[in-house]
């Protein structure tokens, strides 16, 4: 792709690191922001910058917040009892979507993946094991995706909790193999809430 400007050139460059953004589609969005008035690429150009340098990540869940304790954590509405352990934010996002689950997070921050480099101290898992000693916690829900490394790190967490003598559960199946919870429809994630399962079930199906 030829340019006219280097630095229409170096704006493109960036905007195509981003995950699922071609050069084409970058090139239509830098274009887009040249459209626009100046205040407005500033906010624009603000909010990314602040978005960096400001936000922090909740020192009990670990999900991303504007304070020391995310809103979710930090709320008397909460089921503070109830703790549901997904991979990261953007599983929050989806389960709070479905409006069926009242409890609070775990945020593990990723998956078990040894193809990848990734091991079970590279997630905040020692967090919820100290969590699940110190706390009231009446159950532990393990809402991951249900993929191959999805599965490796429930059984993980299932042999890091199952002494703690409280119940363990999991998400019914009605996502598909392979699928991420994401990208689930709210009320599909939402029925695999309310009709989740004991996980020795799971293991046992």
């Amino acid at each position: 792709m030829n340019f006219s400007s280097k630095l229409l050139e170096d704006a493109v460059m960036e905007f195509a690191k981003l995950p699922g953004v071609g050069q084409k589609t970058a090139l239509r969005l830098v274009l887009h922001l040249l459209n626009r008035e100046t205040q407005e690429v500033e906010q624009f150009g603000n909010a990314i910058v602040r978005l960096r340098q400001e936000i922090k990540h909740c020192a009990i869940c670990h999900n991303i917040a504007d304070q020391e304790i995310c809103e979710i954590c930090s709320s008397n509405k909460r089921e503070k009892e109830v703790i549901c352990v997904v991979e990261d934010t953007r599983d929050v996002m989806a389960v709070e979507n479905t409006s069926q689950y009242f409890g609070v997070y775990h945020v593990l921050g990723g998956l078990i993946s040894p193809m990848d480099g990734i091991g079970p101290s590279d997630l905040f898992i020692d967090s919820l094991v100290q969590r699940v000693a110190t706390t009231p916690v009446k159950e532990v829900i393990l809402a991951l995706s249900a993929t191959m490394e999805g599965d490796t790190t429930l059984f993980y967490l299932y042999k890091r909790l199952k002494d703690f003598q409280i119940p363990i559960t999991t998400i019914a199946k009605g996502i598909a193999f392979g699928g991420e919870l994401e990208y689930a429809d709210e009320i599909t994630l939402g029925r695999s809430i309310i009709t989740r399962v004991p996980y020795e079930n799971a293991i046992i199906k």
